[in-house]
C-alpha cells in the first residue's frame, strides 16, 4: 500500500492508526493509494469551522473516489485522525483503540463516498 501515516514510527497513537489501516480488508486498503494518512494532535480552529463540530476525532478531505475524474484530482485525499481528541474521549487502552478503527474507517468510507447520514443509518441498522 502506497498510503502513509505520517508521524513518529514508534509512537504508540500512531501504531493504532497503522493497526486500523492494516484490519480494512484488502479491497478497501488497496484503494487508498492517493490518500495520506496524518496523525495532528488536535484540530485547528478552520478545520471545526468546516465540519461545525465541536470536537473532531478525524477529517477526510479530497474528492470521493465515487465522483467521475476523482483518480485524476489535482490534489491527493488526506485523511487526519487526531490524536488529543481521542485521548479525551477514549480513557482507556481498549477504548482507544477501539475509537480509533472506528475513526478510521468512518473517515475511510468518507474517501469512498458515503456520508455521515448514511453512516448513521448503517449504524442504526446494526444496532450500534
Amino acid at each position: 500500500m502506497d498510503s502513509s501515516i505520517a508521524g513518529e514510527p514508534d509512537d504508540p497513537f500512531d501504531a493504532l492508526v497503522w493497526a486500523a489501516v492494516d484490519s480494512l480488508p484488502e479491497a478497501f486498503r488497496e484503494r487508498l493509494d492517493t490518500v495520506a494518512i496524518v496523525v495532528e494532535d488536535e484540530p485547528t480552529s478552520d478545520d471545526l469551522a468546516q465540519t461545525g463540530a465541536a470536537g473532531l476525532l478525524g477529517l477526510y478531505t479530497g474528492v470521493p473516489r465515487t465522483l467521475y475524474g476523482a483518480r485524476e484530482a489535482a490534489l491527493p485525499s488526506k485523511i487526519t485522525i487526531y490524536r488529543g481528541t481521542h485521548l479525551r474521549v477514549f480513557p482507556t487502552p481498549d477504548a482507544l483503540a477501539r475509537g480509533v478503527a472506528e475513526t478510521v474507517r468512518h473517515e475511510v468510507a468518507h474517501h469512498f463516498g458515503i456520508s455521515d447520514a448514511r453512516l448513521e443509518e448503517l449504524a442504526r441498522e446494526r444496532g450500534g
